[in-house]
């Protein structure tokens, strides 16, 4: 199954939890001023890849925690990362995604594809970037008003559980 990317790290520190792979897709509508990643904003950019060349990468690294997908959105891709995300489930490793969107937009969008990537989800980090609310002391994040969302907690309570409150 191929998806648009505009590249990945095979060893990120600070794109989640632990050791990661992350998978920047491309494509995005928010284009949120100050944000670190312009180029993945066409979605006509980056280059095609299939998500078992995503996946042999992960199978290689013994060392991973799990996977991080960042942006770009990578809900404009919800197909084909939900298949890495099972895919990765099923090595024991946890999945995160980075989100312009909040939580409750993507519920709001009552899209199958989209919903099913929110199910394999154990931490969710939504909110568009806003340069005004910039803090760099944040875990995980850029700007005070995005959520480190636990999806699990969250499904579990029915509510939203953050996983960091800093």
């Amino acid at each position: 199954m191929e998806i648009r990317i505009a590249g990945t790290i095979n060893d990120s520190v600070v794109d989640g939890d632990g050791y990661r792979f992350t998978v920047f897709t491309q494509g995005c509508p928010h284009h949120c001023p100050g944000c670190h990643n312009p180029k993945t904003w066409p979605e006509d950019g980056g280059y095609f890849l299939d998500t078992e060349e995503i996946l042999m990468a992960i199978r290689a690294n013994p060392l991973l925690s799990g996977i991080t997908f960042s942006g770009g959105e990578p809900f404009l891709q919800p197909v084909p990362l939900t298949h890495l995300a099972r895919e990765v489930k099923a090595l024991g490793l946890d999945v995160w995604s980075y989100t312009g969107y909040t939580l409750d937009e993507l519920c709001d969008m009552h899209d199958p594809d989209v919903d099913a990537l929110l199910d394999e989800l154990d931490v969710l980090v939504d909110g568009p970037f806003i340069l005004a609310e910039r803090d760099l002391t944040l875990r995980f994040r850029g700007s005070r008003n995005q959520r480190v969302i636990d999806m699990k907690a969250t499904r579990e309570r029915g509510e939203i559980v953050l996983k960091y409150n800093d």
